[in-house]
């Protein structure tokens, strides 16, 4: 019955088992789970139950009192399943089936409890102030999440995210010209303030001062000036929404914002943080004043970031047409997670860059390039949301040629330092697929050095 659990439910059944004979009872009752859950709980659920103080203990307490309960004699062995507990087992597993899960979760037991109407459980969670309804939704989305999760072979860790931790400094935060301009005005508009550490809405204050650039002009449209900014601010009352975490010297919304801006900027082809990637950072964030003020302005945010991006896709930096494609090449393999060989097939698709005429010269066609990782990968089902997200091994190689450019004083990304990017990772997949169409990393520096006249 049980071999479809994962360790951690069955850790929840064994435990219950455990309780029952604790409480002298002759069966398993679904209370006895519902204390299993909270003394198991980790992650998502633990904070599901701390918000309202719901403890092993505290709820132990309440349930003896409710079940009154009556120690029987002599129950040494363990205990039995009541046919109530059968019942929310079976719904645990008809749970996970439905969700699309081969497994039966934790979490397939937690909302098996909180959506049974046969025992007193729900009422006396409500009571001890736990939301039912709230702990649902969040549960549902996170059994649906852990079942359409793709883990690319590239990663090898346990999760991929949208955004990693920067360790970049200031200065390369604010190293153009534009973005500087912008944080020396907000270091100003700080000083000029009773506080110390900086928001992000005096950075977004602080790009609207500068009435006269294109970014200011396409936020106008939108009703969204510096005076009417200012005007909001000055209504504020309190810096709650900028403090989520530890204090340095951005609020943390605006540090988040900032590292946003900075993959954005990357993401678009640029080696440097302009004040247009600040913006689509905060709209990105969605947290803080600024992103607070914006919101206020009821405007369709996501109108405004294609706004923004238009005069930058206009400019077809090589990058965002890579990118693009490799995104592309992704969706037609069914997937939503871009590694290394997708950014491969991106420069290979993109046919004007450097990087594509080094291929080209190798021999190396999209024909086979495709054929080869999709041996490696296969086909999916996975592309399921509408963001297309990048392996932490991918981001490290956009690192990589961010600070190619930038060491050659480039102002864009360009294919050619993507594709000397993807060599230093020998175990990319895209170095394999390299490897299986007989090229190797010598091959297409010595190619990209016949273009360039740089060392690599």
């Amino acid at each position: 019955m049980f071999e479809r659990y994962t360790e951690k439910a069955l850790n929840v059944v064994s435990h219950a088992q455990e309780i029952a004979c604790g409480m002298h009872s002759e069966k398993i009752l679904s209370e006895h789970l519902l204390l299993a859950l909270v003394a198991e709980a980790k992650g998502v659920p633990l904070k599901l139950f701390r918000s309202c103080n719901i403890t092993y203990d505290n709820l132990y307490e309440r349930i003896v009192k409710e079940l009154n309960i009556v120690k029987t004699q002599n129950v040494n062995e363990i205990s039995t399943f009541s046919q109530h507990v059968k019942v929310l087992l079976k719904d645990a597993l008809d749970l996970a089936e439905f969700s699309g899960n081969s497994t039966i979760l934790y979490e397939h037991l937690l909302l098996a409890i909180i959506n049974d109407k046969n025992s007193n459980n729900v009422k006396t969670l409500e009571e001890m102030g736990f939301n039912v309804t709230t702990a649902r939704e969040l549960l549902q989305k996170l059994v649906q999440k852990k079942t359409k999760r793709y883990f690319h072979p590239e990663e090898t860790e346990s999760a991929v995210t949208a955004i990693d931790k920067s360790e970049e400094t200031d200065m390369l935060l604010f190293d153009s010209t534009e973005s500087r301009s912008v944080f020396e005005r907000a270091v100003a508009k700080l000083s000029a303030s009773e506080y110390e550490i900086l928001g992000t809405e005096q950075i977004v204050a602080s790009i609207l001062d500068d009435n006269d650039s294109q970014l200011s002009k396409i936020m106008a449209e939108y009703g969204i000036t510096a005076e009417s900014f200012n005007d909001k601010l000055s209504k504020i009352q309190t810096r709650k929404s900028e403090y989520e975490g530890r204090q340095i010297i951005f609020t943390p919304n605006a540090f988040r914002m900032i590292n946003i801006a900075l993959q954005t900027a990357k993401e678009l082809g640029s080696s440097v943080v302009l004040p247009e990637h600040i913006i689509l950072g905060v709209l990105k964030s969605k947290k803080g004043i600024a992103y607070d003020i914006l919101s206020d302005y009821k405007i369709d945010r996501d109108n405004l970031a294609h706004s923004i991006i238009k005069p930058i896709e206009k400019q077809m930096p090589e990058t965002l047409t890579i990118l693009r494609l490799a995104k592309e090449e992704a969706r037609r393999l069914g997937r939503n997670i871009v590694g290394t060989e997708m950014f491969l097939l991106g420069i290979i698709s993109e046919g004007a860059g450097i990087g594509s005429q080094v291929l080209s010269n190798l021999e190396i066609t999209i024909r086979d390039a495709r054929k080869i990782v999709e041996g490696l990968i296969g086909f999916g089902d996975e592309y399921y949301d509408k963001e297309v997200i990048f392996t932490r091994r991918a981001k490290r190689v956009l690192e990589t040629a961010w600070g190619i450019a930038k060491s050659q004083n480039k102002s864009r990304i360009e294919s050619q330092h993507l594709l000397i990017a993807i060599t230093t990772e020998p175990d990319s997949l895209a170095m394999q697929a390299l490897e299986q169409l007989g090229v190797d990393a010598v091959e297409i520096k010595e190619g990209i050095k016949k273009y360039t006249h740089d060392e690599y």
